[in-house]
């Protein structure tokens, strides 16, 4: 593994925290599918945790909610908790578990109850500000990849236990 240096405005995700850290986002957060906005927000948090890109939490006014149903399945976090998953639909086109929150996060992540952070690879776009994110890899993790973080990121093949 060959840690990436940050450039001018970078971060690396190596210098991020274990346990994570939660910030707020000032940044515009979007979330598209199936031709509808499903999420839109200036007021959003970020999980920063060692090696994985950001995971962007959106608040649920700002989530186009009536388009998400709850789905199957539950995950835990040894840091946030109990994981809910939730099915996007639009007009007939379906994104099983697109999206997960947490309803009773734990103490230190209790500004993110109820937000709900999205698989970049389940949707057809999401957005920090005006950049296309690229997904991270794999399917357990939800992290967005832009031009500001660098890695390697945890997610492909052979990194689950870095």
């Amino acid at each position: 593994m060959q840690i990436v240096t940050p450039g001018p405005g970078q971060e690396s995700v190596w210098d991020y925290p274990r346990p994570p850290r939660l910030e707020r986002c000032p940044a515009r957060l979007r979330v598209l599918f199936a031709g509808a906005t499903i999420a839109d927000t200036t007021e959003g948090y970020r999980v920063l945790e060692t090696s994985h890109p950001p995971v962007y939490y959106i608040p649920p006014q700002h989530v186009a909610m009536p388009l998400l149903r709850p789905a199957a399945g539950r995950s835990f976090c040894e840091f946030k908790g109990i994981a809910s998953y939730w099915t996007i639909e639009v007009d007939g086109r379906v994104s099983e578990q697109a999206a997960w929150s947490y309803e009773q996060p734990t103490p230190s992540f209790a500004a993110i109850t109820a937000h709900l952070a999205f698989y970049a690879s389940r949707v057809d776009a999401c957005f920090v500000g005006d950049e296309h994110v690229a997904a991270q890899e794999g399917d357990f993790y939800g992290g967005w990849i832009t031009a500001r973080v660098v890695g390697p990121f945890k997610g492909a093949p052979g990194t689950r236990h870095w």
